[in-house]
């Protein structure tokens, strides 16, 4: 958790208005030293579903198959 914290203040200490970082993760617990602006969710190289920090918390609390459904009706339409 020290590993943790210490690249959490990194990526909050290069963070401002004239630099933006992408941090890809699987690990919801940095969202406690991060607060992202967006959060994205991909499935299949494609994003699926957006929103805020309280996004990450549904996905921690429900998994991510909630997501599933709908992008494989999207695949079915767009490919039927």
């Amino acid at each position: 958790i020290d590993a943790l914290k210490i690249v959490s203040e990194s990526v909050n200490a290069l963070t401002g208005p004239n630099l933006g970082i992408l941090l890809i993760t699987h690990y919801q617990r940095i969202l406690n030293y991060i607060t992202p602006d967006y959060v994205h969710v991909m499935f299949n190289g494609r994003v699926v579903k957006s929103g805020g920090k309280e996004l990450a918390f549904e996905l921690e609390d429900k998994g991510y198959e909630w997501l599933r459904p709908a992008e494989e009706e999207n695949e079915v339409s767009v490919n039927g």
